[in-house]
């Protein structure tokens, strides 16, 4: 690759983290594509989408946003910055402006993640309680990662990183998708994210659609191969 390739940030979704996505870094790193992979905060969609734009914008030179499940939600938004030249959504919610993620699965039948949420509370940063959520460790590998081994499950299913329930309220401020280049994967098999609701959003945005049938939310972990074949058309279409 040359000193013009985009930078790839992949921005992971809720009740994971960033090793999530080790499979397709060691892909894309094989091919000599940069890539970073930051945490992402899980508090709310207008603060984690402005950190997402932060760590895009100390990026010298071209990026290409990856955002998997809740990730997409952020992309959306933080794919505004200048120096962002695609995005790529990988078993993703694709926002419109205006629309909260409540908004856009209320459209389609639930899945089976919504009957098996766990809520919790935490100290909020007014010092009143807030929620979050997490999947119910005995549905988590059906609900999340049903194509992983389930010795990986396991250990995946007590790591989560919950999500702030006030991020599925929160309206998208933008859609970077309207001004710049999309790709999406479908994947065909997603318990956590209604199919549907990841055609529908790609397919509104006008993306490039690659569908994996059989693949599970988890699918970077379980097809990390085909996750950096449809990242790395979206650098070299945007190289």
């Amino acid at each position: 690759m040359t000193a013009s390739t985009p930078t790839v940030v992949l921005v992971h979704g809720a009740f994971a983290d960033a090793s999530s996505w080790s499979g397709v870094i060691e892909e894309l790193q094989r091919e000599g594509i940069p890539v970073v992979a930051p945490p992402n905060p899980l508090r709310g969609l207008a603060s984690d989408a402005a950190y997402v734009a932060s760590v895009a914008a100390r990026i010298d030179g071209p990026v290409v946003l990856v955002g998997h499940s809740y990730g997409g939600a952020l992309i959306t938004v933080a794919g505004t910055v200048e120096n962002v030249v695609g995005l790529v959504y990988v078993a993703a919610y694709v926002l419109e402006e205006g629309e909260s993620l409540g908004e856009l699965q209320g459209r389609f039948p639930l899945s089976p993640l919504v009957s098996n949420l766990k809520q919790w509370t935490y100290p909020g940063p007014d010092g009143e309680d807030a929620v979050e959520v997490t999947i119910a460790a005995d549905a988590f590998p059906s609900v999340f990662a049903a194509d992983v081994a389930p010795e990986v499950t396991k250990v995946l299913a007590v790591a989560q990183r919950p999500l702030a329930a006030a991020a599925f309220e929160e309206t998208a401020p933008a859609a970077a998708w309207r001004t710049k280049p999309s790709w999406a994967l479908v994947a065909g098999a997603d318990e956590a994210i209604n199919p549907e609701v990841e055609r529908y959003g790609a397919k509104r945005a006008g993306a490039t659609v690659l569908e994996l049938e059989g693949a599970s939310h988890a699918v970077a972990l379980s097809r990390p191969k085909e996750v950096a074949a449809l990242i790395r058309d979206a650098v070299l279409a945007t190289s």
